[in-house]
């Protein structure tokens, strides 16, 4: 698999010399064969006065502002994976999250949910199940474990953590959230789902959606009851049938394994993307061409906002080799 270059001079954590065999920083002790986004999430590029550069404090270089991790607008980019987070035009505050990694020789996993809005801290919700889970998606690609039972294991982590942030006294109102991930290895790619987050593989002969929605309306199209023109009309169409949370339940992923045999990208969305563009042949459409993955996410990103960026908007592109690494 060609995952890394292995060419690493300094430990991206405290910039200490470091080689290209060196499994963790002399230094601070940081594993170098990890690297992820920030527990957390990542923090917004630039300060309120544009400025971009900060010092190591954190500092604007250009005012002097503390830099603030707001959730409005967040990108992070690693080699052959980038994602953007946006809170969209009509959202007071952006609920979605994203978290990923990649284990140097080994592959990349990333996790991207969406809180739900009728429950409180639905953002708290959603950061908590992406940060619990790409850490077992990744220790898993480290162990090399079997995608599948990583990507259940990781379901049950972020549950279970996401159960934890409810309150007794307000049952009703429990944090929850959505939940897609993707685990690509040189050879194979594994796609889990609780919920309507969605994931879709572009490859050159066209589009395809890797996900099924577990929602009112999906159950019911699935059941004849309703054709889907009739349920995606409906105002319960976006009720979902299960989710991450205390009154969830113990959850089980939706998932599915391919291998990957040729270049293309797997993206990964919350439904503040595909409420736009539902159908394969319509991301398609849009899919900007021929540039890196953080580009496609920015102009994916773009189009919703350009139609109306009705909700929280998290994309996350990976790119695929086709047996040539991820």
């Amino acid at each position: 698999m060609t995952m890394d270059s292995g060419l690493r001079d300094s430990c991206p954590e405290c910039a200490a010399p470091v080689a290209p065999q060196d499994r963790f920083c002399e230094a601070c002790g940081r594993n170098l064969r990890v690297q992820r986004t920030p527990v957390g999430g990542p923090v917004t590029a630039r300060c309120a006065c544009g400025g971009a550069e900060f010092d190591g404090e954190g500092f604007c270089a250009r005012c002097g502002r503390a830099r603030v991790a707001v959730r409005d607008r967040v990108e992070f980019v690693l080699p052959g994976v980038a994602g953007v987070s946006d809170r969209g035009r009509r959202r007071q505050r952006n609920e979605d999250s994203m978290a990923f990694g990649r284990v140097r020789g080994r592959g990349v996993a990333v996790v991207v949910c969406d809180g739900v809005a009728s429950s409180e801290r639905a953002e708290q919700a959603s950061q908590t199940a992406v940060d619990t889970a790409v850490d077992v998606l990744l220790t898993g690609l480290q162990s090399g474990a079997d995608a599948e039972a990583a990507t259940a294991d990781a379901v049950t982590a972020a549950n279970g953590a996401v159960a934890r942030l409810a309150r007794p006294e307000a049952a009703e109102v429990a944090p929850s959230c959505t939940f897609v991930s993707a685990v690509v290895t040189d050879d194979s790619a594994t796609v889990g789902w609780v919920g309507d987050s969605r994931a879709y593989l572009v490859a050159g002969t066209g589009a395809a959606r890797l996900t099924t929605d577990d929602t009112w309306a999906a159950q019911l199209v699935a059941e004849g009851v309703l054709t889907e023109e009739e349920a995606l009309t409906d105002r319960r169409a976006h009720v979902l049938s299960r989710w991450l949370g205390a009154d969830a339940g113990a959850v089980e992923p939706q998932s599915v394994t391919f291998m990957v045999e040729t270049p293309g990208l797997l993206v990964l969305c919350s439904d503040g993307l595909w409420n736009y563009v539902p159908e394969p042949e319509d991301l398609l459409a849009v899919l900007p061409r021929g540039v890196p993955p953080v580009e496609v996410a920015r102009g994916l990103v773009d189009v919703a906002l350009e139609a109306g960026g009705h909700d929280n908007i998290t994309v996350v592109v990976i790119q695929l080799r086709g047996g040539n690494g991820s």
